[in-house]
Parts: structure tokens; sequence; C-alpha cells
């Protein structure tokens, strides 16, 4: 339930709103006193669904690209709050089409803070992944100099508005992750591909993730980005869960690592665990305020020592089988619209 008196009569703009957090975030503000909430996407189909689904009157729906500045700017004029969740997201169809992740994924968020800017939006919160860390894949780069722009947007901006980020890994029922995948193959009998079973990944509910959200929205300042303390499991471990709810007896296939993928992945970097706040539930990296001018600075920070770790999907909490099976049915796994769009 979001109880944040900010989003109280306010206008709020979701870029890639009809995807699973933009889709579940609007259901939310639903429940709130709203004044209006901006859909802003490319999927006209993907927009009818919801405003067929929701069919509310303080949702307006608009046809608009990131990567078009003024489509993005238009939509921003009177808003309150921008929450950026437009994205390219899939690892291997970044990998053969690296162009389109960075003009989405890097020109378009560069076009979310100029309009915003120019707009003289409030607060911008933006949804980054733990593949910007240390990446190595083009959608994970893309994805980290986002981050970077909104860092520099918010030194360079510091009195016109806030912006801020999160972190999050594999969300589980998010369109395109690999747990729908695993059911599909499952529901029509086929045996389950797997890269690597010793892979391991967060994660994370879909619940999980707009609580992350709303807690950046609650409490970001300037240049903070949000990681939740999220458990992880690996491939193999998840797929016997899977199996074991299922009652599934087909044998599996590995099929090896695909374009790019790492055997875990990282939310905070051993560099930035130097100045990480802890915030209970959520770590907080605060960014870097130091100038070009480094003599006028002394090292205030704790060292970073040869042994000091990041946090990652290989350090973080392994959840057990039954602790999976019972996350995933707590996510209702079997139901039939437990893809969110």
């Amino acid at each position: 339930m979001i109880q944040s008196k900010s989003i109280e009569n306010s206008v709020i703009l979701i870029t890639g709103g009809t995807g699973s957090f933009g889709s579940t975030f609007t259901e939310l503000l639903l429940k709130t006193n709203v004044k209006e909430i901006r859909i802003f996407s490319r999927d006209e189909n993907k927009q009818y669904l919801m405003r067929k689904k929701l069919n509310d009157s303080r949702i307006s729906f608009i046809i608009g690209d990131v990567r078009d500045f003024k489509s993005i700017s238009d939509a921003c004029l009177n808003v309150d709050y921008i929450f950026h969740a437009a994205a390219l997201k899939q690892v291997p169809s970044c990998e053969f089409f690296p162009l389109e992740a960075f003009k989405t994924n890097v020109l378009g968020t560069e076009n979310i803070l100029k309009a915003s800017l120019y707009r003289d939006v409030k607060k911008v919160v933006f949804l980054s992944t733990d593949k910007a860390i240390y990446p190595i894949n083009a959608m994970g780069l893309s994805k980290a100099m986002m981050e970077k722009l909104m860092l520099s947007q918010s030194l360079l901006n510091h009195k016109k508005g806030i912006f801020c980020a999160t972190r999050y890994g594999n969300v589980i029922c998010s369109r395109g992750s690999v747990i729908p995948l695993f059911i599909d193959q499952i529901k029509k009998n086929k045996p389950i591909t797997i890269t690597n079973p010793k892979m391991t990944r967060y994660l994370m509910s879909l619940e999980d993730a707009v609580n992350l959200v709303l807690y950046a929205f609650d409490k970001g300042l300037n240049g903070d980005i949000f990681v939740q303390k999220s458990p992880a499991c690996t491939i193999g471990d998840l797929v016997i869960a899977l199996k074991e709810i299922f009652n599934y007896k087909k044998e599996n296939i590995i099929i090896g690592t695909r374009h790019s993928e790492k055997l875990y992945e990282t939310l905070i970097s051993r560099e930035e665990m130097a100045r990480v706040e802890d915030m209970g539930k959520f770590f907080k990296v605060p960014p870097d305020k130091r100038g070009l001018d480094y003599d006028n600075y002394h090292i205030k920070s704790k060292e970073i020592s040869s042994d000091s770790l990041d946090y990652n999907s290989n350090n973080t909490k392994r959840l057990k089988v039954n602790e999976i099976i019972e996350i995933l049915l707590k996510n209702n796994v079997k139901s039939s619209n437990f893809i969110k769009f």
C-alpha cells in the first residue's frame, strides 16, 4: 500500500508503463488519491489491454518513445513525478542490437533528464539493474551509462528537482524472465533448458521491486541509488523447485551460457561498498560529491582493502529448495495471470 503523502493529488508519468513494473505500480497508485497517471510507451496493444483491464478515468495513455525528446517533453507537461522504467532489457537482444540498447537506455534517459528539467518535474526515480555493475554485455553497459547520466545531472542541477535510482535483479513474474520460460516448457511437456545449473540469480517479487522504488521515492536525495537486500538461488535449485510444484518428471537439457551472461550478478560494486549506508532492509549508495580538483579533499570514507567484497548473488543469502518453493507459491506461479502484461 502506498502511504506517501506526496502522491496525493499529484500527476505521475510512468515511462514503459505497460510493463511488469508499470502495470503493478499503476494498480497501487489507483488506490490513492492520485490526480493523474500518464502511461507512456510505444506498444499500443499493451496500452489497449491495460486500458481495458483498469478502466479508470485518472489514467492517460500516451503513445511515444523516450528516444524522441519532443514526445517525452510534451508528456512531462505539468507532471510532478516520473518513474522511468522504459528500457531494452533482454541481454541477448541487446547483444545483437547494441546501438538500439544505447538509443533507448542512454539517449532515452538523457531525454528524460532534459525534459524533466525543462518541465520543472519535482523528482525522477530511475529503474536500473544489477547488470549495470561490472557490465560485460550491451544491456549492462547501457544501464551503467544511464546511471552515470543520472549522477552527473543530479550534481549539476541539484537545485532543480531530484534524480535518484534503484537497482534490482530478476523479478519473479516479469515478462521475458526465466521462470515464465520454465513454466511454459513444463506446460508444453518439453524438457527444461538450463544454461548453467550453478549460475546464481537474485530472487525478487514484483511487490519487492515496487516497494524498493517507493522507498527511493520517499527517501531519495540527488544521486542516491537504492538496493534491496535480496536472497538468491542457483538456477539448478530453481528448476528443482518448479518441478516439485508442478510434479514434473521430464529431464533437463543443459544448453550452455547465452551471449554475455554472468555466473552471478552484482548489485553493489566493491568500490561502492566503501561508502554504502545500511538502511535496514535496503542499502543506499550515496553519490561521490567531490569535484575534479582532488587536492581540495581528504579521505573521509573507509578505505577499500584487498579483501573488500561486492554485494552479489553469490555472497547474499542462498535460498534452499523449500524456501524457493515457498516464495514461488506466494507469488502464484500456478496462476494463469502469473505473468504481468
